[in-house]
């Protein structure tokens, strides 16, 4: 516990943490307790401007002590908090509602405090919301700039599992609550907040949790936490000391996109087991070859120059990352790819877990095409080449038929390769690969997460194309007809139409017309409104073709009924004439290409 620094009450015990008191015996009322990493953590460079993105994941018990069964009598709860590194001890006057974070005499006086703070509240003061238990984001004030109901089991014992992360592209702090029996982040209780910290924190923060009773009380127990942070690997690559280390200890841990600062408890009960459990079942599919092929820690070696930096790059956190020369090794991702949420049933994801891949996946396009030294362009942008990390980041896989471009020139004449249903129009009559058709492609992506639906279904003739599905829907002022029904109606109407009318934009059949990456990130992120389409969908038609075209097609996923076989390339290099008009079906794409055939 050397790495735990402990404050008023808090203290280690075996198997967790307790932040407030919990003797038998003792008195429990007014109590305060903080318990936070004892080393600085970089929130953001000064010299570059630039913040980290991070995620912290912990899991916890609120409980009524052994003197006081009611349920509706407990208080006051705890809370997640990030603050200046220096910052004194607790506050005075802190116990209660104010939750060990803010003195009574400034907890409203916003110029004075310095924090940011996730606050699990279950008792009401006046200052809460009418709800008596609520989930909060504060920005140095106990009033919470947003926050959402929770049910009674976050203090009847339960263990509560939380996901707070950071995106610096788009400043969303988003907050995901579930509880042990539903620990896939698929629980109803979320929030999101858009706030720029480098406003309202310095550079170096002390990360941790504090907890109070008041005149009543309850138990406040944490029982594991990790925290991941992007630019604290940054830093420490630039010094030469990437965790190799670390990667050493836990196999392929050194191909993590972000260094885990912390692991300070490990649950109490299972986890030796079902770390066992789960390395035999990895042992047993890779002797069978049914899993992914093992790598030794020699060829590894071997293949990356025995792990040195030279050849490697700096990269978006929102793109997969790869080591090596000659072998590709990916990052694991536990939780598979989007597709498998959308269209498999894996989980269904929650409204905010799909607008914060949404946004990831704009962010790591936006690094692809403006932000690294060449513009690259992936051409093969679709749900199943975006992978979720176990916070359900999202991460850009599969660079096979990927091209750089020089950022002032535009789009490059190839053998035309791809996916149908994410291809953008021109790309298939010219075989030009461009930023503009991988905005086409992520439009496409962005309708299925709103809608979740795959681009092309075998359902009625006008619900065939989702892309033209849609736009008539918006065309009539009837989007959100479109949305998935497995949310439930449980969505943020304005981010669902957002979404939507953005990937409609993305998805305009002129190039020209369509918006950069970074328009599309500023509309997300509501800096802009949403533009103004046309009622009906402009659909592209072309000249017949003088050439001799020919095309081979795999399926994506043939053993799936009712598969959509959408693999397509075409060998012709001279498909290059395109023009714009609103008249006519979207069945002229394929139709005018086999007339030159």
């Amino acid at each position: 516990m050397s790495d735990i620094d402990f404050q008023g009450d808090a203290s280690p015990s075996s198997g967790d943490l307790k932040l407030t008191k919990s003797q038998h015996g003792e008195k429990l009322d007014s109590s305060v307790g903080r318990a936070s990493y004892a080393e600085a953590v970089r929130l953001w460079d000064a010299s570059t401007g630039r913040l980290t993105d991070f995620t912290t994941h912990f899991t916890f018990v609120i409980k009524p002590n052994d003197e006081n069964k009611n349920p509706n009598w407990l208080g006051d709860g705890m809370a997640f908090f990030i603050i200046p590194f220096d910052t004194d001890g607790i506050p005075n006057n802190s116990s209660g509602g104010y939750l060990a974070l803010f003195s009574c005499e400034s907890a409203f006086n916003t110029s004075s405090n310095h924090i940011v703070a996730v606050e699990f509240d279950t008792f009401a003061n006046e200052w809460d919301p009418r709800s008596n238990i609520h989930m909060g984001i504060n920005i140095n004030s106990i009033i919470s700039v947003t926050n959402v109901t929770l049910s009674n089991s976050i203090k009847n014992g339960s263990e509560t599992n939380a996901l707070v992360s950071y995106n610096s592209t788009t400043q969303n702090l988003t907050v995901v609550l579930t509880y042990t029996h539903n620990s896939r982040f698929a629980g109803k209780a979320s929030l999101s907040y858009i706030v720029d910290l480098r406003k309202y924190l310095p550079e170096n923060v002390r990360v941790g949790f504090s907890a109070s009773t008041g005149e009543v009380t309850e138990l406040h127990n944490l029982l594991s936490w990790s925290f991941n942070s992007s630019l604290v690997m940054m830093a420490e690559k630039r010094k030469g000391k990437a965790g190799l280390g670390i990667g050493l200890g836990v196999g392929f841990g050194v191909l993590a996109c972000a260094l885990a600062l912390l692991w300070i408890i490990w649950r109490r009960t299972g986890g030796k087991e079902e770390n066992e459990a789960y390395d035999a079942s990895m042992d047993d599919e890779f002797q069978k070859g049914t899993g992914p092929k093992r790598f030794t820690y020699r060829e590894l070696r071997r293949a990356t120059n025995n792990f040195a930096e030279k050849g490697s790059s700096e990269r978006e956190d929102s793109a997969v990352s790869t080591e090596g020369e000659f072998l590709l090794v990916y990052e694991f991702m536990p939780n598979g790819s989007l597709d498998s949420h959308l269209f498999r049933g894996k989980t269904i994801l929650t409204w905010t877990l799909r607008y914060k891949v949404a946004v990831g996946l704009a962010s790591a396009l936006l690094y692809l095409h403006d932000e690294w030294e060449q513009c690259v362009v992936h051409r093969d942008i679709k749900s199943s080449n975006i992978m979720l990390d176990s916070n359900f980041n999202a991460k850009l896989g599969d660079f096979g038929l990927a091209r750089l471009v020089d950022h002032e020139l535009g789009s490059q004449t190839t053998v035309l390769a791809g996916t149908m249903g994410y291809l953008a129009p021109e790309c298939v009559t010219s075989g030009k690969a461009s930023k503009e058709s991988d905005v086409y492609s992520f439009g496409v992506v962005a309708l299925e997460i709103s809608c979740g639906r795959r681009p092309v279904e075998q359902k009625e003739p006008s619900q065939v194309r989702l892309v033209e599905w849609v736009w008539d829907l918006y065309g009539k002022g009837q989007i959100l007809e479109a949305v998935d029904e497995g949310l439930r109606m449980e969505f943020d109407e304005r981010q669902v139409e957002c979404l939507m009318v953005v990937g409609l934009w993305c998805c305009h059949p002129d190039p020209e017309i369509r918006p950069s990456i970074k328009q599309v990130i500023n509309v997300l992120n509501f800096e802009v409104p949403l533009p103004s389409l046309p009622a009906k969908l402009p659909v592209p038609m072309y000249l017949a073709l003088h050439c001799k075209c020919s095309f081979s097609y795999t399926s994506s996923d043939p053993t799936q009924a009712g598969s959509v076989i959408d693999r397509i390339h075409c060998s012709c290099s001279s498909c290059n004439t395109y023009s714009s008009t609103s008249a006519a079906s979207s069945e002229v794409l394929l139709n005018s290409h086999e007339a030159g055939m």
